[in-house]
């Protein structure tokens, strides 16, 4: 078995496994909370925003889109692997005598960007060449981060639904205020977070300096968990230190990793078209089609054209050849950036190939049908 193949099946069976454990462990701690109606309630309006941020990421992913397995593992990894992972080891912070306040100001935000950022570095070691930057380290953090932030507000939910929270007699009065300020005030406070995380690991596979590569994922790691340590000690002070926090830390570090991430999404296309480029140079791939692939307005008129003059398997082949056209441009460019993986040339020879097979049963608008 190739190691490729190896480091593929033991990530997908560590991940596997410890979602597994993980969704068993949050699945005790439920039953364990009781009333199913309320937590059936909670779980209902805690997916209210998953739905407009996974879509935000998708977007932020759409040059080069990542294996949609990979994706929804990181969701999984957030839900309950995460979530799991940060209970056990915040209570037996709190068994080796943390209070209250120093468990939710230092050890979860500590413990949550960990078990979160774990799934990263599951990523950086086993599936490396899944991981081409920056954007791609922002998406898998924001999938994990999304996943995390779902089963945490159903348990925030249902306790202030219940009264168990600790704030008040409970009810539907503190289930809408619960539901505000965690779900459509700061929904995106988790995947924020780990995003820097995301960030550290996409510039460690960005570069050629060691220290770079091993001190940038530390440094995403410490930023997260500075951050989410500010926001959680926030809420410690009153609605007005929290609106204080909010509006100068988090709105401001939002829009700046919005900023930052729709530039580096721009970046995209030159990046892709260079590669591309050199790639033709060389006889990997025909110049000529290099429009159709580096813009997404032509991917999906180039993907029109095929359905409406070859039918569905035309299509089918079309999109099978932008995939692999746009995975050797990436793999191409980390070639000529010197940060390739070690087994570029492989996979690099295996796009190649694909992209031979399929070239002769496929037309880019105005050229000739090929006859089948």
């Amino acid at each position: 078995m190739q190691r490729g193949r190896r480091d593929s099946v033991a990530f997908t069976v560590v991940v596997g496994v410890l979602v597994l454990l993980g969704g068993l462990a949050m699945a005790l701690v439920v039953a364990l909370s009781g009333a199913p109606g309320s937590l059936a309630l909670a779980a209902l309006l805690a997916a209210v925003p998953v739905g407009p941020l996974v879509g935000c990421f998708m977007w932020l992913d759409r040059y080069e889109p990542e294996p949609r397995g990979l994706l929804v593992a990181g969701l999984l990894w957030g839900a309950f692997v995460a979530t799991a992972a940060a209970l056990v080891f915040q209570g037996i912070g709190l068994v080796g005598g943390a209070t209250e306040r120093d468990s939710l100001a230092v050890v979860a935000p500590v413990t949550e960007e960990a078990t979160k950022g774990a799934f990263l570095l599951l990523l950086l070691w086993w599936r490396r060449h899944e991981l081409d930057g920056v954007l791609d380290g922002i998406v898998y953090a924001g999938m994990v981060g999304i996943g995390f932030a779902f089963t945490e507000n159903i348990l925030y939910l249902a306790a202030a639904y219940d009264g168990t929270d600790g704030l008040g007699p409970g009810g539907t009065e503190a289930l809408t205020g619960t539901f505000v300020v965690r779900c459509l005030i700061s929904p995106f406070a988790h995947p924020l977070f780990t995003a820097f995380t995301g960030i550290g690991v996409g510039l460690a596979i960005s570069s050629r300096r060691l220290p770079v590569r091993v001190l940038a994922p530390l440094a995403g790691f410490a930023v997260a968990a500075l951050l989410h340590g500010l926001w959680n000690s926030s809420t410690l002070s009153g609605t007005g230190h929290f609106f204080v926090v909010y509006g100068t830390l988090m709105l401001p570090a939002l829009l700046g990793v919005v900023a930052f991430a729709v530039y580096r999404r721009r970046s995209e296309r030159p990046l892709l078209a260079a590669a591309l480029q050199d790639a033709a140079d060389r006889g990997l791939l025909p110049a000529t089609d290099i429009p159709w692939l580096v813009d997404l307005r032509a991917r999906r008129h180039a993907r029109r054209w095929a359905r409406q003059h070859g039918g569905a398997p035309a299509e089918r082949g079309m999109r099978a050849y932008q995939t692999a056209a746009i995975e050797l441009g990436y793999l191409h460019h980390r070639y000529l950036r010197g940060t390739a993986p070690a087994d570029f040339a492989v996979r690099g020879q295996q796009h190649v190939e694909e992209l031979r097979t399929i070239r002769p049963f496929i037309s880019f608008p105005g050229q000739v049908v090929p006859t089948r």
